[in-house]
């Protein structure tokens, strides 16, 4: 085990002891209350730590399954590819030519290109991503927009509404220009979790691009994460940027699936980046039901994907499917319909892990019945089994699919970048447009909608 293998095996055996204690008497409620207190936080600062590490180009088998298309191979590109940021991370100074984005919340939305390159450290024979050739090409006025009084009442500034159009034009016309290059008129985009970096969030996006051959267009959206807030303060603060960055993401989203020339739009998200494409899922779900349409027809959003999960069952619930819960809510001109609006190729796929110590301890630190991360089959809380069942349920119309893992690590939080038979399934999901059940896929059914990743050696023989 290298160092920081077992720097992080001494931070998990600090936090288990803490979640592991039981009480033995009322007199040590109170300190054995803090003690859990202090080792969900040294966990998850330990696991802030493990953000900042190089993503490792996985070996993944040469023929995973064969395409809707034609037979390809998942291979590692050695060529440098560029992707495309969004941020409402604060710019900071680096050096007098490189640009860089910190962890503070900006008040305005910035995009760009970021070149990824793949690398091969001189101590070992691991390849590695590298972030590197930043360049910003536009960004919004600075939020809010305002208004001003007007004898006809309140109205946006001309010149900020300007200034946001102009942005706009730029950015799809950034994605256009991808889009013209691209093998699939189609684009991919990530939102990472707590503790990352904007290098990290680029490098995880980039491996998932190189994954699907990079054939897509791909995207980064980066929240003001990883910051100094230290043991007790850095979850928190992170949380709460996360949610500051809502907005900015869901306008993002909307221009981005706005570009002519798109087909599809696949939006993935990481950890604490789920719970902050939920909230967008749930707004532009509303957005796009009073216009009487679906996100699919409206957005042409064909896949959400939901990577270890760090969001409650019920939250998740609750936003995912809040305007199918709000029959009073207007569709168009129209009250309390009965009909849903077609959703199209629209799917939710959840990979979670009943052993992802990360969420155990998120799980604590919040009270949570449980994470979205940890759902199986088996561990459906009974307390909120109304819940799971609508869910697990025919109520979904096939709209969802629970893949778990049982693998992972030490921590088994990051396993949809370093696991091959993740990344596989992922792939055939995205690229193959395979739906779970065929068997072109990597999962066997448990029982519908829950599956279980398979090990791809021992699928491809």
């Amino acid at each position: 085990m290298n160092r920081r293998g077992k720097h992080l095996a001494n931070c998990y055996r600090v936090a288990e002891r803490g979640l592991g204690r039981k009480l033995t008497s009322s007199s040590e409620q109170l300190g054995l209350i803090f003690w859990r207190a202090m080792a969900v936080f040294v966990f998850l600062f330990c696991l802030a730590g493990c953000a900042t590490q190089r993503v490792e180009l996985a070996t993944l088998p040469k023929t995973v399954s064969p395409t809707l298309q034609s037979p390809q191979t998942i291979h590692a590109s050695s060529e440098t590819f560029d992707l495309l940021y969004v941020t409402d991370r604060a710019r900071v100074a680096a050096s007098e030519s490189a640009l860089a984005y910190g962890a503070e919340r900006a008040s305005f939305l910035s995009f760009g290109s970021v070149s990824i390159t793949p690398t091969r450290s001189s101590l070992s024979s691991k390849k590695r991503l590298r972030a590197s050739a930043f360049s910003e090409t536009g960004r919004f006025p600075a939020t809010p927009y305002g208004v001003e009084a007007t004898a006809n009442g309140l109205r946006r500034p001309p010149a900020a509404l300007a200034a946001h159009d102009q942005a706009a034009a730029s950015l799809q016309a950034e994605v256009a220009r991808r889009l013209a290059t691209a093998d699939r008129k189609e684009v991919v985009v990530f939102i990472h979790g707590y503790g990352n970096s904007f290098d990290d969030a680029a490098l995880a996006t980039g491996e998932i691009c190189r994954s699907l051959q990079n054939q897509f267009v791909c995207v980064v959206l980066t929240w003001p994460a990883g910051g100094s807030g230290g043991l007790f303060f850095g979850y928190n603060i992170d949380r709460e940027s996360s949610e500051f960055s809502v907005a900015d993401l869901k306008k993002a989203i909307r221009i981005i699936a706005e570009t002519q020339g798109v087909e599809r739009l696949h939006l993935m998200a990481h950890s604490r980046g789920t719970d902050v494409l939920a909230s967008v899922i749930q707004q532009l779900g509303i957005e796009a039901y009073v216009g009487r349409s679906s996100i699919w027809q409206r957005f042409k959003i064909a896949n959400v994907v939901f990577f270890a999960p760090d969001i409650d069952l019920d939250v998740a619930s609750s936003k995912m499917f809040a305007w199918v819960s709000d029959p009073d809510l207007a569709f168009g001109s129209i009250s309390r319909p009965s009909e849903i609006p077609p959703q199209g190729p629209l799917h939710l796929t959840v990979y979670s892990s009943p052993g992802d110590k990360a969420l155990g301890a998120s799980t604590l630190l919040f009270g949570s019945a449980l994470r979205l991360g940890q759902l199986a089959v088996d561990r459906v809380p009974k307390d909120r089994s109304e819940a799971a069942t609508r869910w697990a349920g025919s109520q979904m119309g096939g709209l969802v699919d629970f893949i778990e893992f049982s693998g992972g690590g030490l921590i088994g939080h990051s396993y949809f970048l370093s696991d091959p038979a993740v990344k596989a399934d992922f792939v055939a999901l995205i690229r193959d447009r395979v739906k779970a059940g065929d068997p072109r896929r990597q999962i066997v059914e448990i029982k519908r909608p829950f599956w279980r990743v398979t090990d791809v050696q021992q699928a491809l023989r």
